[in-house]
């Protein structure tokens, strides 16, 4: 190895651990130091997500969409689910859904929608309904009967929380660019899913988009906090890194069709053999576009 390849390889190892080495774990002499960081790291960490390339609709050869689900009972997507108990733990670690919320509440993620086609654009407030339950228990309401001020020990409150979140939707963007002769992926939104609150103990009920995010306007906030690498925990990677990577595991639930879009449980009803086999037949037909491009 000569000189030059050394000291690539050197400078390499040193800037990525510079830029991975956030909590100063190892340089700290009391608690208070651990999530402190230097000058230079800060400057360091003064990134912005990698930029998409402009695609022009002219170079697309083929596409098609397709909405996934993400089962957050999976191993491989549990990065997105934990931690659920922030209490004992830095704030530099969250869930996907402590991040949305959290940024959607400040105002860095400015729109909200209430599905994946983003024409219905709502507020927080507006959703507050689909987040939180307010219920008066019956000494409340006994209280209320006897014309007496309603005591707030008698307001059961529920809202959810990253544990009460169940699964991902998200909706991508399969193309062919024709410049590069590759197939390509682009998440176009997301949307955390969670049983209604109000039924919120009812294990028969189901799953409700809570609201979705156009991704590329979150992409800022989400590649400021890091998931958690169970392979490296000095090396984790951004939440924009981990969904534009693909690294999680997805069944697909529904493409764009002449149906208006139906899902595959529309026409195949009440078989989840045969709806798990449909998915992976629109998973294979997607990834033979590729292959085929190649035969001639």
């Amino acid at each position: 190895m000569d000189l030059k390849s050394f000291l690539i390889i050197l400078l390499t190892t040193l800037v990525t651990s510079s830029g991975f080495a956030q909590t100063n774990l190892l340089n700290a002499r009391t608690p208070d130091e651990i999530n402190m960081r230097t000058e230079a790291q800060i400057a360091y960490d003064n990134d912005t997500p990698l930029p998409y390339g402009y695609i022009d609709q002219r170079d697309v050869l083929w596409s098609k969409s397709v909405w996934e689900r993400v089962d957050l009972n999976e191993r491989m997507n549990f990065p997105l689910y934990f931690p659920i108990d922030t209490m004992n733990i830095g704030p530099e670690r969250r869930s996907l859904y402590d991040i949305l919320l959290t940024n959607i509440k400040n105002g860095r993620i400015p729109n909200i929608y209430a599905d994946s086609y983003f024409n219905d654009k709502r507020t927080l407030d507006e959703i507050q309904a689909t987040l939180r339950r307010v219920d008066t228990t019956d000494l409340g309401i006994q209280q209320l009967n006897a014309g007496l001020p309603l005591d707030p020990q008698y307001v059961d409150i529920r809202e959810l929380s990253a544990a009460d979140i169940q699964e991902y939707r998200v909706r991508g963007y399969w193309y062919i660019d024709k410049r590069l002769g590759e197939l390509k992926y682009r998440i176009i939104g997301i949307a955390p899913c969670a049983r209604d609150v109000n039924f919120i103990d009812d294990e028969d009920s189901v799953l409700v988009e809570l609201f979705w995010v156009f991704f590329p306007e979150a992409r800022e906030v989400l590649h400021e906090y890091k998931a958690f690498n169970r392979h490296n925990t000095s090396m984790p990677f951004s939440f924009d890194h981990l969904l534009n990577s693909r690294r999680f595991s997805g069944v697909i639930y529904k493409e764009d069709n002449e149906y208006g879009d139906r899902e595959i449980r529309d026409y195949i009803n009440d078989n989840s053999l045969m709806q798990l086999l449909e998915s992976n037949r629109i998973r294979e037909t997607i990834r033979n576009i590729e292959i085929d491009l190649w035969n001639y």
